[in-house]
């Protein structure tokens, strides 16, 4: 088959050149979008006129044989193949795989629905559409992710455990507070993907090469029939554009940074000097040589995989940084990077999902560590305060009780009211209360604070979040 630019060429490609330069071995993702576009595309021709009812009836009937052919597995998007006289073809991408296809099964009109058309604008809006299908798909994996976080948090008020700060003990919190940080990250995420999808939700269709076309096209209408705000407003920026690409790699590198430090704290959680989590079986393997192993592996590969995403981010930042404009070859450098994060990302949202729905956590150790690590230090402090003494002074009192209970073994709650009253006159009995796992969580109150009655609004405001989402 003669290229769709072959006019103007007497010799042949290099086959190098092909090698490198033909996209179909993964552009044949688009079909769906190519569809979609082409259709839309011809009605509106047959619409003004531009051609005719009759043909453009043909193109949308053929097209959608095509469709339905292909997702039935009756036709395949390959790079060769037979025409109808036996001869062997090959098409370097999915667009002229079905220019060819259409125009084998319904003939000359086949040859009329580039009109109007470039190649340039035909790809920047089947990528639109991928991407805008992208946006909601992935964020309907973040949703649901979100709803197995937010199952934790409810079932988890009054787990406690300690929270740290350079991976120290700090204060205690609560695994419900402690996810709810995590839902906050991922609700960013879910929100950002809603943004992109929203600022990409213009229709390039009708740009032509770079400087539109003489035919009357509707653009309006073309937009509006493709679920579009309107078109594209300028036809070079509408070609050249691959903003939206990269802002949606960006997204899905946060949510990878996002998914890697939950799966960084579940691998340092499941290590045998915490023991606050069993991850399931489903998502764990073992050793080939040491029988005991029960390790972390889906989590660990999320973290990995982290890499993966932002190397796409930055492959496709680098392709576009000295492109002028408008269209240039390089840019079919975007897809492959796009289509890899999708799957990547994608898969590890659900994997998380499925990890986090099936861990089981042991509140006992988690309680105990919390106990044991002087988490109830600033309590402790706070508590001399309220006595009357100045809180600097009541640092440097706490400060040295800890020391003291380093040395004896012990935590603070376990010291005598005599040991107390050595290090300041000011302890009364009531101090084992104020410094209490329960009394120190429950009297932070505050907003997004781990008390129970702030807990209790976050999580009406998480599900109320979800609900939103959900009839959106």
């Amino acid at each position: 088959m003669a290229q769709l630019w072959g006019g103007r060429f007497t010799g042949g490609t290099s086959e190098l050149f092909k090698k490198l330069g033909d996209s179909i071995y993964f552009d044949r993702r688009l079909w769906r979008e190519d569809i979609e576009g082409s259709i839309v595309h011809a009605k509106m021709l047959g619409r003004q006129g531009i051609i005719s009812e009759e043909d453009a009836g043909k193109i949308i009937e053929g097209l959608s044989s095509i469709r339905e052919d292909i997702e039935s597995g009756r036709l395949e998007v390959a790079p060769d193949g037979f025409d109808r006289d036996g001869e062997r073809v090959h098409y370097e991408d999915v667009h002229s795989f079905m220019e060819a296809v259409l125009t084998e099964r319904i003939g000359e009109a086949g040859k009329r629905l580039h009109t109007g058309r470039s190649r340039n604008d035909q790809v920047a809006l089947d990528m639109r559409l991928f991407v805008r299908r992208s946006c909601s798909e992935v964020g309907g994996s973040l949703l649901e992710l979100l709803g197995v976080i937010l199952d934790i948090m409810e079932k988890n008020t009054n787990t406690y455990m300690p929270g740290f700060t350079h991976l120290q003990k700090a204060q205690p919190v609560t695994l419900a507070h402690h996810f709810g940080a995590y839902f906050e990250m991922f609700r960013r995420d879910a929100e950002r993907l809603r943004d992109c999808r929203r600022r990409l939700n213009y229709s390039p269709l009708g740009s032509g090469a770079l400087a539109g076309t003489t035919y009357p096209l509707d653009r309006a209408y073309t937009a509006s029939e493709l679920g579009f705000e309107g078109p594209t407003r300028n036809s070079m920026d509408s070609v050249s554009d691959r903003d939206y690409c990269i802002e949606f790699l960006s997204d899905l590198a946060m949510v990878m940074m996002h998914l890697s430090r939950l799966s960084e704290e579940l691998i340092i959680w499941n290590s045998n000097e915490y023991r606050f989590v069993e991850m399931d079986d489903a998502y764990s393997t073992g050793s080939s040589i040491m029988p005991q192993k029960k390790n972390p592996d889906v989590a660990e590969l999320i973290r990995g995989k982290t890499g993966r995403v932002y190397g796409a981010l930055i492959s496709l930042l680098t392709t576009m940084k000295g492109i002028p404009l408008a269209y240039d070859k390089d840019m079919q450098e975007d897809k492959e990077p796009v289509f890899d994060a999708i799957d990547t990302a994608d898969g590890c949202i659900r994997l998380m999902s499925g990890m986090l729905a099936t861990i089981r956590f042991r509140k006992d150790v988690m309680e105990a560590s919390a106990t044991r690590g002087f988490t109830n230090a600033t309590d402790a402090a706070d508590y001399l305060v309220v006595k009357g003494v100045p809180f600097r002074d009541a640092h440097g009192i706490i400060g040295r009780i800890v020391l003291y209970c380093i040395e004896k073994g012990i935590g603070i709650e376990e010291m005598s009211l005599e040991e107390f009253k050595d290090f300041s006159p000011f302890f009364e009995e009531d101090v084992y209360e104020a410094i209490s796992l329960k009394t120190c969580v429950e009297k932070r109150n505050t907003t997004g604070a781990p008390g129970m009655a702030a807990m209790q609004e976050e999580i009406k405001a998480c599900r109320a979040f979800l609900a939103a989402d959900s009839k959106a």
